[in-house]
Order: C-alpha cells, then sequence, then structure tokens
C-alpha cells in the first residue's frame, strides 16, 4: 500500500475518534472539503462505506468501526514511538500519575522515588495513597500498587518488593495484664484493633497458616480503624493488639514499646507489584521510572 493510503487511513481514524470533520481537520490542519475528499476516495477504493454522514454527526459503518479498532491502537504507537525517540534528545519530562497504599509509599517505594526525583528534576511525580483497589484505566493512572494476591490478570506486573510477613503485636503492658496467646484462635478472648477494608466496607479477617493448616479469625474489636499509623500508636498505646505489616512496627519491635506473638503462624506472602494496562504506551520517563522501581540482585527499591 502507498504512502498516501496511509495518510488517508490515518486521516479515517482521526474524523471516527473525533466523530466529526470540522474537529478533526483542526486536528490534522486541513480543509474540511479536503479531508472530506480524502475519506471519500478511500472509500471508493475500497469500495465499501466507512462513515455514515448527517448533517449533525458523522459515525462509523459497522465496517468502519472494525477497521477503526484495529487500526487506531496502531497509528497510536507509531506515534508514542516517535515520540519517544523525540524525548531521547532531551532530559524526560512530563507526569506521572501513580495510585498505591500508603504503607507501600512509607516502606517499599520511597528509596526509589527519592533516586528518580533526585535524577529526573523535569518530570512531576504524582503519589496518590488510596486503599482502594482503583481502576487504573477509568481514573486516568500510568500505574497502581497492589499485593500480588490482589492483581487482575489483564495487567502486566513488575515486583517491587520481596515476600512480606504480617505481625501481631501487643505492648509489654498489655501483655502483662492480659497474657500472651499461643493460638490464633486465642485472639478470640483479647481486645484487638482492626481495619477496615475500604473496597467492601468489611472488616479485615486476620489469617494464620502453620505446617499447611489455615486459620481466619474475625477477633473481638475494641477499635476499629483505616490507618496503619493509627494502629501501630493504638498498640503501642496498650489498647489492644494489632496485625499488621511487620515492616510497618520494626522500629517499635526493636525499642520494645512492642512485642510480637505467634511469629511461627505468619507465613510469608507475594509482595507488592507494580502493575500498568498491557497496551500502555510507555513515555520515557514511565520507563525510567519503572527501572527504578525494579528488583534487583534480590533487593527492591
Amino acid at each position: 500500500m502507498s504512502q498516501e493510503n496511509f495518510n488517508d487511513l490515518y486521516a479515517f481514524v482521526c474524523v471516527a475518534q473525533e466523530g466529526s470533520f470540522t474537529k478533526a481537520a483542526a486536528k490534522l490542519n486541513v480543509s474540511q472539503s479536503a479531508l472530506s475528499q480524502t475519506v471519500r476516495n478511500l472509500e471508493q477504493r475500497m469500495g465499501i462505506r466507512l462513515l455514515s454522514r448527517t448533517t449533525r454527526s458523522v459515525a462509523t459503518t459497522h465496517a468502519g468501526e472494525r477497521l477503526f479498532v484495529k487500526l487506531a491502537p496502531l497509528f497510536e504507537d507509531v506515534t508514542q514511538e516517535l515520540q519517544d525517540i523525540n524525548e531521547l534528545r532531551d532530559c524526560p519530562r512530563g507526569l506521572i500519575r501513580i495510585t498505591t497504599p500508603e504503607f507501600a509509599i512509607e516502606h517499599v517505594m520511597w528509596p526509589g522515588v527519592k533516586r528518580f526525583v533526585e535524577k529526573y528534576p523535569d518530570v512531576t511525580l504524582e503519589l496518590n495513597a488510596d486503599n482502594r483497589l482503583v481502576d487504573i484505566v477509568g481514573e486516568r493512572y500510568d500505574a497502581g500498587v497492589r499485593l500480588g494476591e490482589m492483581l487482575a490478570k489483564d495487567m502486566i506486573a513488575m515486583p517491587i518488593s520481596p515476600e512480606l510477613r504480617i505481625a501481631v503485636v501487643g505492648s509489654p503492658s498489655y501483655f502483662a495484664q492480659h497474657g500472651i496467646p499461643r493460638h490464633p484462635k486465642e485472639l478470640m478472648q483479647h481486645r484487638c484493633i482492626n481495619w477496615r477494608l475500604p473496597t467492601v466496607g468489611g472488616l479485615l479477617p486476620w489469617e494464620f497458616e502453620r505446617d499447611g493448616e489455615k486459620i481466619s479469625i474475625r477477633p473481638n474489636n475494641s477499635l476499629i480503624l483505616n490507618t496503619s499509623t493509627a494502629g501501630v500508636r493504638a498498640a503501642v498505646d496498650s489498647m489492644g493488639l494489632f496485625y499488621t505489616m511487620e515492616e510497618a512496627v520494626q522500629a517499635e519491635l526493636e525499642n520494645g514499646s512492642l512485642v510480637r506473638v505467634l511469629e511461627d503462624w505468619c507465613a510469608p506472602f507475594p509482595g507488592f507489584y507494580l502493575y500498568y494496562p498491557s497496551r500502555h504506551h510507555r513515555s520515557q520517563a514511565f520507563s525510567l521510572f519503572l527501572e527504578e522501581m525494579r528488583c534487583k540482585e534480590g533487593r527492591c527499591s
């Protein structure tokens, strides 16, 4: 097919995207009459109508829609590739939007984020702390961060943390007063600080596993929160036992303000992944961000 025909196909894609010859002509910097003739010539060569025209609107026919669905991603790929090549002449720039749990920002992503911001000052990085399962396509994010067991199958996913473990913790004074649980089922006799799941509004079940035996506990809650920071503080203040990521309480375990129990029941599970749509057109800036966050030599961030 000649170069002129590729131009005609691109003209058709622009009209279909805009739903208007006027808007498409402005986008292509040509006259409306010239664009209309270009599409008409394409239809004549193909021997089939691609667009239905009225005085008020333009819409694809069945054949036109089929052609548009095939061609539009291809032209987007070409346009993005040309943009990426042009960016190689200059410093990367632009906006990268990431949705991520607050815990992942502080305990997993921060070293890589710091390096990226220092290396690429012309790129704006937006981290939106959100514990919901966000629709990154619908809400126009470049990528999201989730635990490995929560990833959608149609996403490209890259690990950004090693395996994680849960910790059940309480203050020394709490255990002095209420005793130490030796088995997960004994938690039902304790005061517990729980987390309300933002996605469904339910309370987080406390899950344990040892030697193939799995136990899920719905404890008696003395306090319900939706932030890990508040839960750690409540546990330090002897308000109950808290079930959280072990990294969130590492400092408190080291200084003795919290004590860990049931450690042999806390099996490792898949860590955090950065994920993005399989057809996402990666800008140079986004590709560099992925490289900065990638796990290397067994270490992440």
